[in-house]
């Protein structure tokens, strides 16, 4: 049995109206943009209620610090808001998760078993993380 690689790509991975991530913002089809927030929203979603359980841990670094859960969880909540509403608002709270993310890095610092290279690692996917919320936010922007 022979496997079409670029077809599973391409039906799996890439579909061209609901993965345009390197179309510009201007470009986007409402459907696209709209697929595009979905996508965001489930994601941040996902990742801030594990980050939301997670932080409520005793054993993490903020040794109980109440604003961790509680940040992870408002941006939990926007997410949600950005998922039904497509609200510029919920957008713009989500998009500033990766600067809670830095500041939890300068306050509370890196694990302990992360390497200079794992450190510099995180910190630049956070600045992707980052510059693709600003990407988010001109979406939900010009949805309204």
């Amino acid at each position: 049995m022979d496997l079409d690689w670029e077809k599973l790509v391409k039906r799996y991975v890439w579909h061209d109206q609901r993965t345009p991530y390197f179309v510009r913002t201007s470009r986007l089809s409402p459907a696209q943009a709209r697929y595009e927030l979905f996508a965001y929203a489930v994601f941040m979603a996902v990742l801030c209620g594990v980050l939301a359980l997670a932080a409520l841990s005793p054993r993490a670094p903020h040794a109980g610090a109440a604003i961790v859960p509680i940040y992870a969880f408002s941006v939990l909540c926007a997410a949600v808001v950005l998922g039904a509403t497509r609200h510029a608002a919920a957008a713009l709270w989500c998009a500033g998760a990766p600067l809670g993310a830095l500041a939890y890095f300068a306050v509370f610092g890196f694990h302990a078993n992360l390497d200079a290279a794992d450190r510099i690692l995180l910190v630049v996917a956070v600045l992707a993380w980052l510059g693709y919320g600003v990407r988010v936010v001109a979406i939900a922007r010009m949805m309204r």
